[in-house]
């Protein structure tokens, strides 16, 4: 019987509008299982998520039927909804308009998983610019600034 076979890897990144350190270290645990619940409830396999108070990074395996903006929709929407409905900010939570996607073959898995569950100890020596920027040029993805993350400097 025929079927459909794939090894798709996509690492997401995208931020808190205006890239505000709004995700705090009491509840980044409870979102982080809270977006990894959608990806499992669409059907997606979850390898990795962490960030920073001002973005997060996930990584994982995506079904060729999945739509990836549709995805990242969902889980922008939905994680806002639940940041706000369990009061996690007092102050209005929202994240920024795009987002970044990258994809990688099976034998990067280990080294894309460690780098995203070494958030913390990365952005102690890169900005979130820095690393974005870095993203967008070793994917060789052409850009123009105006349509990047709006940056605080």
């Amino acid at each position: 019987m025929p079927g459909t076979f794939s090894q798709i890897y996509i690492q997401v990144v995208f931020a808190v509008q205006n890239r505000e350190c709004m995700i705090q270290s009491s509840w980044e645990e409870e979102l982080y299982k809270y977006i990894s619940g959608i990806m499992k409830n669409k059907g997606q396999k979850m390898l990795a998520i962490n960030g920073m108070p001002d973005h997060i990074h996930f990584f994982f395996g995506m079904k060729p039927s999945c739509c990836l903006s549709d995805l990242v929709r969902e889980i922008k929407k939905s994680s806002n909804d639940f940041i706000t409905e369990k009061k996690f900010s007092k102050f209005k939570f929202n994240w920024q308009e795009g987002y970044g996607a990258f994809s990688y073959s099976h034998s990067h898995i280990d080294s894309v998983i460690k780098y995203i569950m070494n958030q913390k100890e990365h952005h102690r020596k890169h900005t979130f610019r820095d690393e974005y920027l870095d993203f967008l040029k070793k994917f060789q993805i052409e850009f123009k600034d105006e349509y990047l993350f709006k940056w605080i400097e």
